[in-house]
């Protein structure tokens, strides 16, 4: 550019000695000086517009920095990402142990319930009467179970053994009890807690059985919501996992607003199906 700004001066001079020679006009001469002037202002500003090398490089520099800049957090943030990952599985880990953890006190509540149930009906019924010949009654004894003792006396003794995690002699003496007085009122009640005693042993298909005898021989039971949710149980905890599924939705249709159904929905949701 500057080179041909260096020219200027000479084509002017050419100009000159061309008006003297009477080979162009004046007219031409400034018509030529004109083009020449508006050639130079270009040029000038062509000048002034392009860049110069340190600028391109000095951008170039900036660019590099802000591109490292941008990597760099870029790299930041996948490693934050990674560790919220990995928090958030550990709390759904913990929380999935929580849940778990609510639905065994939830059973427990549920069966503390029915043990008090039955407490109170048995604390209701009044005593045997004595006859009015009989001697004079001997002080009182610790009733022991077998063929002479009152159903009253063998009923509780089974069942103060299960309640302390004698499941063996609570299933023995339920039975015997079943044996001896096979239609009283308790009498689905030890049917229940058999299903129940063989149900804490893991023996789950002979609980399964004595579920539904509480449901076939003693439909109007108030065992029959409890034993129609833990049948569903043993069923689950057999592999029966479409049979469990059907009998808990049963607990629902059938007993819609007892503390069974409410458990009997809760395991559907842990199972991931709905409860209808």
């Amino acid at each position: 550019m500057r080179r041909a700004l260096t020219h200027v001066p000479l084509a002017l001079c050419l100009a000159a000695a061309l008006a003297a020679a009477g080979c162009v006009t004046t007219q031409d001469i400034e018509n030529l000086q004109s083009q020449l002037s508006d050639i130079q202002r270009q040029m000038l500003q062509m000048q002034k517009q392009s860049p110069s090398k340190q600028e391109v490089e000095n951008l170039e520099a900036s660019v590099g920095k802000q591109m490292d800049s941008l990597l760099k957090t870029e790299a930041d943030m996948q490693v934050k990402l990674r560790d919220l990952s990995g928090q958030i599985d550990e709390l759904q880990a913990k929380l999935e142990d929580t849940n778990y953890r609510l639905a065994q006190l939830s059973q427990q509540i549920a069966a503390t319930n029915q043990e008090l149930k039955t407490f109170r009906v048995q604390q209701a019924q009044p005593p045997v009467p004595a006859p009015d010949t009989a001697p004079a009654a001997p002080p009182p004894q610790q009733p022991q179970p077998g063929a002479g003792a009152d159903p009253q006396s063998l009923y509780n003794a089974a069942y103060n053994d299960y309640l302390k995690g004698s499941y063996d002699l609570s299933l023995r003496e339920f039975q015997e009890y079943l044996a001896n007085f096979p239609n009283t009122d308790l009498s689905d009640n030890a049917t229940y807690w058999i299903g129940e005693c063989y149900y804490r042993q893991k023996r789950y298909r002979q609980a399964v059985e004595q579920f539904e005898g509480v449901l076939n021989r003693y439909p109007r039971s108030d065992k029959a919501a409890s034993a129609t949710l833990k049948k569903g149980y043993a069923q689950l905890e057999l592999g029966e996992r479409q049979q469990g599924i059907a009998q808990l939705r049963q607990v629902i249709r059938l007993f819609p607003t007892s503390d069974e159904a409410n458990l009997a929905r809760q395991r559907l949701r842990e199972l991931g199906v709905d409860a209808g």
